[in-house]
């Protein structure tokens, strides 16, 4: 194992003792109970069968037999839930075939970031992810259950329903994943119409033929977004069927991985000498092995406040620091947009999960002795990619070496020495940087501060042609407390537009811009917010900043003495606090904790 990734596991070990002890009696007790419908009164589990055949009831009465609860976030307007609509029969007859019975436990609500990036919507994403989890925790309340089937894909969706299945840490769980769509038009011509419109050459017809030719079918949106990170993250920590996230919508292969992952279910489920629950198998190497998995990919800067919390849910504490330390030894493995050309399709047909996985147990990057969902071979089994032998569903050892070392390299010809994700600190905060899309020549800029509280006031500079200049954008009070730490992806090509025109520009803020940030330098969820009198909440336009995301230092270089004669500027606009929804969300943005802490508002 390399030296740092040790050491940052033993770290986190060490950190996590007392919360991570408390959480493994937690569900060593549940486990203790056995099958929990065992206890369920008569009339308790009348009312929990009266729907099911003659034959499930009989089944169900019997606790020998075990009950599946599949939890879904199947809705027909996400393109990546959509293929969920016909899962849970299939996963049902599956399962009744290998000897148990399977339940629709509940459904959870599950946004599109790709519809509401720039609208109201955006300011809800965030707490979807904390409303998902107290969905799943809702659906799994019954009592019923012996097994979990988790039916979800992108953004705040899988990691809202590990956070919820973590509570239920005692049963064994597997995520079922549906596959991205096939590739459309490349996303760098999509970007550069968006580019194109963003500076009134292109208008909206063209526009929407552009996204309509790159979002075109039922499946995940095939750039390298949060969506496709959590695939790649499921995967690492042993959550998912080896070689599953990426195999496309419709085919035969996917059909099959997804009838392999209800047999898997119930064997876990029956198993009591070779238990894996989900509370074990999601342990500290398996929250590194993530993290590196993250960073050798350049994946979406939202991990690293949903890590956090995923991580804090089973009872692990882990922060920037850790992250930051691992970054600086884990090589960049894959180009994948925006950090590269080629979509998750072409990364896949590269040798995609299994050689990724292979090439990072070979440098002894993520550890190898794991608990994994899927068998008892470790993350070796995710070595394996799936095949169809005729009609049968096989794994077969990954190849040499990757079939496109433009897309995938192994460690000995990285694209990068160090990770695509940085810890930057200085007296502006502490934030995050993905480095794996900005080119050398843009990471160290030093400009004058123009100031903003909204998106739509960068915007509307920009078309007034007021910021054709070196600058560094000062985006505040977009925290989780202020507005719910909205996605700000909307600015990406503008301020792409400026680089192009040969500026030197960078944003800072305390909001988010997703897996979709690229080659403009952004310092992302800087801590402390601005709403709470972070340093950002001081600035003033015209103040000098330095950004330098090669040494992760940030600094306002305006003296102390003036800065602390300074009057914290006033917050948002209390618009934030109502319309479309967003007055229902006060508590949350009132409990929620910063984005270090995972911008959770369900722990202490």
């Amino acid at each position: 194992m390399n030296p740092i990734v040790e050491q940052v596991t033993a770290t986190i070990v060490e950190r996590s003792k007392t919360t991570r002890t408390s959480y493994l009696a937690k569900i060593a007790a549940a486990r203790e109970q056995g099958r929990q419908r065992g206890h369920l009164a008569c009339g308790n589990l009348a009312h929990a069968v009266a729907s099911c055949t003659h034959a499930d009831k009989q089944a169900l009465a019997n606790t020998e037999q075990a009950n599946i609860a599949i939890v879904t976030a199947y809705n027909d307007m996400l393109s990546a839930h959509q293929p969920y609509r016909d899962y849970p029969d299939i996963l049902k007859t599956e399962i009744a075939a290998a000897g148990a019975v399977a339940q629709v436990a509940g459904g959870v609500p599950a946004m599109c970031d790709g519809v509401t990036q720039g609208q109201l919507g955006m300011e809800l994403s965030l707490w979807s992810r904390d409303v998902i989890a107290l969905g799943t925790a809702i659906a799994l309340s019954h009592n019923m259950f012996d097994g979990m089937l988790l039916l979800g894909i992108c953004d705040k969706i899988v990691p809202g329903l590990l956070i919820g299945a973590l509570s239920f840490g005692h049963l064994p769980a597997l995520f079922v994943p549906a596959g991205p769509m096939p590739s459309g038009i490349s996303n760098q011509q999509k970007q550069k119409v968006r580019q194109l419109y963003a500076e009134g050459k292109a208008g909206r017809p063209e526009l929407l033929q552009s996204e309509m030719a790159s979002y075109h079918s039922p499946g995940t949106c095939t750039f390298y977004g949060t969506a496709n990170s959590n695939q790649l993250l499921l995967e690492l920590m042993g959550l998912q069927l080896p070689g599953s996230s990426f195999v496309n919508p419709g085919t035969e292969l996917r059909t099959a991985l997804t009838r392999a992952a209800a047999r898997q279910i119930v064997q876990l489920a029956n198993q009591s000498q070779d238990a894996r629950p989900l509370g074990l198998v999601v342990n500290e190497k398996a929250i590194v092995n993530a993290i590196v998995g993250l960073l050798a990919t350049g994946g979406s800067t939202n991990h690293t406040i949903h890590l956090v919390a995923i991580a804090r849910a089973a009872g692990i504490l882990i922060n920037w620091t850790d992250l930051d330390m691992l970054s600086k030894v884990t090589p960049q493995l894959a180009r994948i947009y925006p950090n590269g050309e080629a979509d998750v399709n072409q990364f896949n047909a590269a040798g995609g999960m299994a050689v990724l996985t292979q090439a990072l147990l070979q440098a002894g990057l993520i550890h190898a002795d794991v608990l994994t969902s899927a068998g008892q071979q470790g993350m070796q089994q995710f070595t394996q990619e799936p095949k169809l032998a005729g009609t049968h569903l096989v794994w077969e050892p990954a190849a040499a070496g990757s079939r496109d070392d433009t897309v995938l390299r192994d460690c000995n010809s990285a694209f990068a020495a160090s990770g695509g994700l940085h810890l930057v600190t200085g007296n502006l905060g502490r934030g995050i940087i993905k480095l794996s899309a900005v080119k050398a020549e843009h990471r160290v800029i030093d400009a004058p501060a123009l100031v903003f509280a909204e998106q739509q006031e960068l915007i509307n500079a920009f078309q007034a042609g007021a910021l054709n200049h070196d600058f560094i954008a000062v985006l505040r009070y977009q925290g989780p407390r202020a507005n719910g730490m909205p996605e700000l992806h909307q600015l990406t090509p503008i301020l792409g537009v400026l680089l192009d025109r040969g500026f030197k520009v960078a944003l800072v803020t305390d909001g988010r811009m997703s897996g979709a940030s690229g080659k403009v330098p952004a310092v992302l969820h800087l801590s402390p917010e601005a709403i709470g009198g972070g340093p950002l909440a001081y600035v003033h336009n015209g103040d000098r900043i330095k950004l330098d995301a090669e040494a992760g230092t940030l600094e306002l270089l305006v003296d102390t003495a003036v800065l602390s004669s300074r009057i914290a500027a006033s917050t948002a606009p209390a618009s934030h606090a109502s319309g479309c929804g967003r007055e229902m969300f006060a508590g949350f943005r009132q409990r929620a904790g910063t984005a270090e802490q995972g911008a959770c508002t369900l722990f202490e």
